[in-house]
């Protein structure tokens, strides 16, 4: 048996787009982190340390929650309407937290956000896509894509925070995910 080393033109492509998806998803994490803490302090409704903490990480919690649920239901609809429907709650979680000052509002986009849980399902849609000897060479597409997504954003987050305020940061990845998936 020989095995192949390159990967198939179709199969880069798969995962570039993939990989691109995983990154934008992950801004939604990554960008905020360096600056909200800051922000929330300062808002009218003086939230507490543990709400500013639940308003980070109720993302997390809820992308936890919706992931095994999101790949069952791909396995039945289809992987791709799973995926837009995932990115459609990122853009609304997006609006809702970027459309207020109010902390709980903030926190509800927040989990909006994170509930649009398509990891899975982008790694299954991977594995669709690539043969068993490209997959790990797409995964390591894919975890490079974020890991970059990482270092770039605790860069630009401060940039974009001077520029746009966080509030707009908000908007910004809603807006971005939004313009990149038309983009595909």
């Amino acid at each position: 048996m020989v095995q192949k080393d390159r990967m198939s033109p179709n199969e880069i492509k798969a995962s570039s787009i993939l990989a691109s998806i995983y990154a934008l998803r992950m801004l939604g994490i990554f960008l905020i982190l360096p600056i909200f803490s800051i922000y929330a302090a300062e808002l009218p409704s003086q939230p507490s340390i543990f709400q500013i903490g639940l308003a980070l990480g109720i993302y997390g919690l809820t992308q936890a929650i919706f992931q095994i649920p999101f790949g069952m239901v791909s396995d039945v609809i289809g992987r791709k309407k799973v995926i837009y429907f995932g990115l459609v709650l990122f853009i609304v979680g997006s609006l809702c937290a970027g459309l207020t000052n109010d902390i709980e509002l903030i926190i509800l986009g927040r989990a909006i956000q994170g509930a649009g849980a398509i990891s899975a399902v982008l790694s299954a849609l991977l594995a669709d896509l690539t043969s068993d000897e490209s997959r790990t060479k797409a995964m390591g597409i894919v975890g490079v894509s974020i890991g970059l997504t990482f270092a770039l954003s605790l860069v630009l987050s401060p940039l974009i925070n001077e520029l746009i305020g966080v509030s707009r940061h908000f908007y910004f990845n809603g807006n971005f995910v939004d313009y990149c998936h038309t983009c595909h």
